[in-house]
């Protein structure tokens, strides 16, 4: 964490990491950084859960400014707002394969 960070600015880092602390919104996000801009319907339809359930981690992601929403007509799009979120998840992905493949070193030994 960068050491000139303002404190007053913690709680707002740790909303973040809440925001992205849930498996749901996780695969909503892998899904518009694979397929790029998709409605609600189309979310739904490959996360096979409820239109309620998206519809509501979408709100938060959104509210989070991690997803921009563009209206169309009936429908609404989604696409990833904030281009931090690759690196991040590289960062983060990179590092547990890692723990995991020395687990399993451990283990198999």
């Amino acid at each position: 964490m960068p050491t000139d960070l303002p404190v007053e600015l913690l709680e707002h880092v740790a909303n973040r990491f809440r925001v992205l602390g849930d498996a749901t919104r996780l695969s909503i996000i892998r899904i518009l950084l694979d397929e790029g801009e998709l409605n609600v319907g189309e979310i739904v339809e490959r996360l096979d859960t409820s239109q309620a359930n998206i519809s509501k981690h979408l709100r938060v992601l959104h509210d989070a400014g991690i997803v921009a929403r563009r209206p169309d007509g009936t429908a609404a799009y989604f696409s990833v707002a904030d281009p931090s979120l690759m690196p991040v998840c590289a960062i983060v992905c990179d590092r547990l394969r890692d723990q995991v493949a020395a687990e399993a070193r451990t283990f198999a030994v």
